[in-house]
């Protein structure tokens, strides 16, 4: 199992599928999952990509196969960015393409902020980068609270997977992957997120962004996909067409074509 001792006590786990040329010198994708997920999540975009770049998929701090902390630890956009610049060192990766859905790309615009020397694109799927003040999250930490993970993940599921337009048997597997996560390090999580707003640092982020959305998702709206990308200097939205809930689960085969032609124009 792929894992790698970080500062902080952190031991993270990682995928790392490569299946370009074995002579040839390949970008490196970094793909981050969002909150009280983990790599397994990205398994579609894996086979669209690995064959022309390097494909890493990191369980963040708390979450999937990586190291749980104690309750009580200091969780912050900061932290999580940090764990993944030390990954990188760790692997000997310089420069990458940074992908992250829901709270896995807020973490990423995080990281363009901090190091964006250290990135070629950053692209978010389906994220919010303005939480303070949003009664929605405060809700959710009510549920898990009072019911549990599981609970929460299942009154939610909806906006993840349109049930009308997914596979029950990935909607199950979506639920049952995302409700093992422990139950404080969601509480907390929600908590320290229900204080952030991204609103003052997005218009210092110059590293090209692609903001990625379904075109039927309730998550599609004014205050969040394009309020973001109009915030971006050089954010681009893509409304992914007849898509719904989390594009990036829903249609990853047309995320990874629009990712594709978005890195070949910012090249230009």
């Amino acid at each position: 199992m792929p894992t790698a001792r970080l500062p902080g006590d952190l031991l993270m786990y990682y995928d790392d599928d490569d299946f370009t040329d074995p002579w040839s010198a390949p970008e490196t994708v970094i793909l981050h999952h969002g909150n009280a997920k983990n790599a397994r999540l990205w398994y579609g975009w894996v086979p669209l990509l690995a064959r022309d770049y390097r494909v890493i998929r990191v369980d963040a701090r708390g979450f999937g196969r990586s190291s749980v902390p104690a309750p009580g630890y200091p969780w912050s956009l900061e932290g999580f960015a940090a764990d993944l610049l030390h990954l990188m060192e760790h692997l000997g990766i310089g420069k990458a393409h940074l992908i992250g859905e829901t709270i896995g790309g807020t973490i990423a615009l995080e990281f363009a902020y901090r190091f964006p020397d250290r990135l070629h694109t950053v692209t978010t799927c389906t994220s919010p980068y303005k939480f303070r003040g949003v009664q929605t999250y405060l809700d959710y930490y009510n549920v898990v609270k009072e019911h549990g993970v599981e609970a929460w993940v299942r009154q939610t599921a909806g906006r993840r997977l349109e049930p009308s337009a997914s596979d029950p048997g990935h909607q199950e597997w979506y639920a049952q992957e995302m409700s093992r996560t422990a139950r404080h390090v969601v509480l907390e999580t929600l908590a320290y997120l229900a204080t952030v707003d991204l609103t003052p640092i997005l218009p210092k982020i110059t590293t090209p962004a692609l903001v990625l959305v379904g075109e039927r998702s309730t998550m599609n709206t004014p205050d969040r996909a394009q309020g973001l990308a109009a915030l971006l200097p050089c954010g681009t939205l893509v409304e992914v067409p007849g898509a719904s809930g989390y594009v990036q689960h829903s249609a990853p085969a047309q995320c990874v074509g629009v990712w594709r032609d978005f890195v070949r124009s910012s090249r230009q």
